[in-house]
């Protein structure tokens, strides 16, 4: 597995990179400290993953995976990050990163992530999830219908409401309200929360690639 690390922070970077060197099958092909040098390193090397800060001096992060995703379109993409902000979590949902791991994560959490991440899964970090499963007292899927539970399934999977229109042959209008009735019976203020309710609940869990 080829990877390539973008991060601003010398120090992070090379405890990255012999966490992930030490593993047989991993091959760290790459480095950069900036986005335009991750951008540019990634789209040379076209590796397999790649593992990206959210923010660096010369911009975010997610604006260098926006770039990335249109030269290499097969490569998956892990957020390391020192911070767990609603509006950071929900822009890296928004771009369908595969995953999101904290930099105060131990070596091997950081390992599990790259490999389910390779397998075609996601991975979100425990503390993340932590936050959004204690807020809930009881099951808030018991309350939802079938279709609802779909469409909730195909939130986690990073879909847009034009994809789970086409998906569900259905209205972009009517996913609108059935997302909509999702976010009430659940009591999440946005589709994030609820997309990283279902990850959690193993309802965007793939077996093959996305």
């Amino acid at each position: 597995m080829k990877i390539v690390i973008v991060d601003d922070h010398p120090v992070v970077r090379q405890g990255v990179q012999q966490a992930l060197e030490r593993e047989a099958d991993i091959e760290v092909v790459g480095v950069a400290g900036s986005c335009s040098e991750g951008a540019e390193t990634i789209a040379a090397l076209k590796p397999d993953l790649a593992i990206v800060d959210i923010r660096m001096p010369d911009g975010s992060g997610l604006e260098m995976v926006r770039q990335v995703r249109k030269a290499v379109a097969g490569c998956r993409i892990i957020i390391l990050s020192s911070y767990a902000s609603p509006r950071d979590i929900s822009a890296a949902v928004a771009e369908n990163v595969e995953g999101y791991v904290l930099k105060e994560a131990l070596p091997e959490e950081l390992l599990n992530a790259v490999r389910l991440v390779a397998k075609g899964r996601r991975y979100y970090d425990p503390e993340i999830m932590d936050s959004i499963m204690n807020k809930e007292e009881k099951d808030p899927l018991k309350g939802l219908t079938a279709r609802e539970l779909e469409i909730l399934q195909s939130l986690a999977e990073g879909l847009n409401n034009r994809a789970i229109a086409q998906k569900h042959y259905i209205s972009e209008n009517t996913v609108k309200k059935h997302i909509g009735n999702i976010l009430d019976k659940m009591e999440f203020q946005d589709r994030t929360q609820a997309a990283l309710y279902a990850f959690s609940r193993g309802l965007g869990k793939k077996t093959g690639t996305d």
